[in-house]
């Protein structure tokens, strides 16, 4: 946790706007390093408490989840589903060290929701570090749905297919043989098949020539679409420009 954490710190110490932010932000990481009973016990007074900071919250739903407080565990599904993406990282950390069992029914539920597939990315991938029973189902429909002509969302379908070959589930073979036909999936798809004992006539080369020669039409799509604002995640939404075809 202790990486984590100092990453989790210095981002916010960016966000404090007062002198009073600074005391309070002082305060939590004084809690944070102590440890005691006690101090969780206020850890967890400031996830209900009223008009707290955003970080504030982030900081004591971190702390306690990686400590396996359950308490955590609304905050943390909160920032896991939300708009900023360091924020879901941060949260889906915690929450694989939490050990809550709502934890994979949570994670499914956003990876699988198709309104909230901008922010997919970490709920998959925190489905795979679960390997519970609801990871593979999760994965394989999500990655289902994202099996479509110039879908935006490639980074949480390569994410679906890099953790169905680490989960090594056949049940997956299906939808990672139907990913080999996409450029930017191909090279990630035959190794996940490979690990469950299935062969494609796919190398990594092909597959990055195809990506690479994508990614040039990209570019110059891009280029001209200049001035256009990005999606819900940069370069994973409307507006990003990046699909699993071209």
């Amino acid at each position: 946790m202790e990486e984590e954490f100092h990453e989790l710190t210095d981002r916010v110490r960016a966000e404090l706007r007062s002198p009073q932010d600074l005391v309070a932000y002082e305060r939590l990481l004084g809690l944070a390093r102590k440890n005691t009973p006690a101090g969780r016990e206020e850890l967890a007074q400031m996830l209900v408490a009223v008009e707290r900071p955003l970080w504030a919250r982030e900081i004591a739903a971190f702390v306690l989840g990686c400590a396996g407080d359950k308490r955590a565990f609304e905050t943390l599904v909160l920032l896991l589903n939300y708009r900023d993406p360091v924020r879901c990282a941060t949260a889906a950390h915690a929450l694989g060290r939490l050990g809550d069992p709502r934890t994979a029914r949570a994670a499914a539920a956003l990876a699988t929701n198709p309104l909230r597939t901008a922010y997919a990315l970490h709920p998959v991938r925190l489905l795979a570090e679960l390997r519970a029973p609801q990871s593979v189902p999760a994965l394989i429909a999500t990655l289902e749905r994202l099996l479509t002509p110039h879908n935006p969302y490639w980074r949480v379908a390569l994410a679906c297919v890099e953790g169905l070959g680490a989960l090594g589930d056949r049940r997956a073979v299906p939808a990672l043989t139907a990913a080999v036909a996409h450029p930017r999936l191909a090279a990630a798809a035959a190794a996940s098949l490979a690990r469950l004992g299935v062969h494609e006539d796919v190398t990594a080369a092909d597959g990055a020539a195809a990506a690479d020669g994508q990614d040039d039409g990209e570019d110059a799509r891009a280029a001209r679409g200049a001035g256009r604002g990005p999606g819900p995640e940069r370069g994973e939404g409307p507006g990003g420009g990046h699909g699993l075809s071209g």
